[in-house]
């Protein structure tokens, strides 16, 4: 006969996954034993093998929780706004906000997700892949030159990205900044200066072609002198 799940089974899950996400973080996945978890949750070990056959499971479901949540928030700034501006806007205050009390768990993302099984790993970066499509998406939507160079808007959206995912590193609640008005500061840098940054790198061969000039008269000017 097959064990009744308690009732209280899915907060239990998530008080480990919670706990687990702050240890990950803290020691690091590897430095992290099932014993520590079992530990900071006030359980057994064999009680932990209850919710989780492997620690690879807990970061496993961890990671999944965690990046599901982000997609779905995203979807629903995304749907929420027309104007292009504006969703790209909702789409990176929408982040910040989903960040809000899960440092740990996004920390674990960028440092963990590389130590599961392939097979894993995929199922996550399909996840992650569906967060950079909506944000690129946005980005053409709102900035015709990038829409218009399809091989420089994926920099551009990683480099958006960049700015919100290591947020946590320097933000502190309360102090400086709210989460909305950097999230507004980065989208108005990425919109105002895609397109300069865009000419910029896209005229490289004028440069060279003037460097070169510079370089042939300095060396006529040297050849006069001998």
């Amino acid at each position: 006969m097959a064990r009744t799940r308690a009732t209280d089974y899915d907060d239990k899950r998530r008080g480990i996954l919670s706990r687990s996400a702050r240890l990950f973080a803290e020691h690091g996945y590897t430095g992290t034993s099932i014993t520590m978890i079992a530990d900071a949750c006030g359980v057994s070990k064999a009680l932990m093998y209850h919710y989780y056959p492997s620690k690879d499971a807990v970061l496993f479901d961890l990671l999944e929780d965690h990046l599901q949540h982000l997609v779905t928030v995203v979807d629903a700034a995304a749907q929420g706004e027309s104007d292009p501006s504006d969703r790209l806007f909702a789409i990176s205050a929408a982040l910040l906000e989903a960040y809000r009390g899960a440092d740990a768990e996004h920390q674990v993302q960028i440092s963990s997700l590389k130590l599961l099984p392939p097979e894993q790993q995929e199922t996550l970066k399909a996840l992650e892949r569906k967060l950079v499509v909506s944000m690129s998406d946005a980005i053409a939507a709102a900035i015709p030159a990038a829409a218009a160079k399809p091989e420089l808007l994926k920099p551009l959206t990683m480099s958006l990205f960049g700015m919100l995912n290591w947020h946590y590193l320097w933000f502190r609640e309360g102090k400086g900044l709210s989460r909305e008005t950097y999230a507004q500061m980065v989208t108005t840098l990425m919109i105002a200066g895609a397109e300069q940054a865009i000419d910029a790198i896209t005229e490289p061969p004028a440069k060279a072609e003037r460097a070169a000039m510079r370089k042939k008269s300095e060396r006529a000017a040297v050849a006069r002198r001998a």
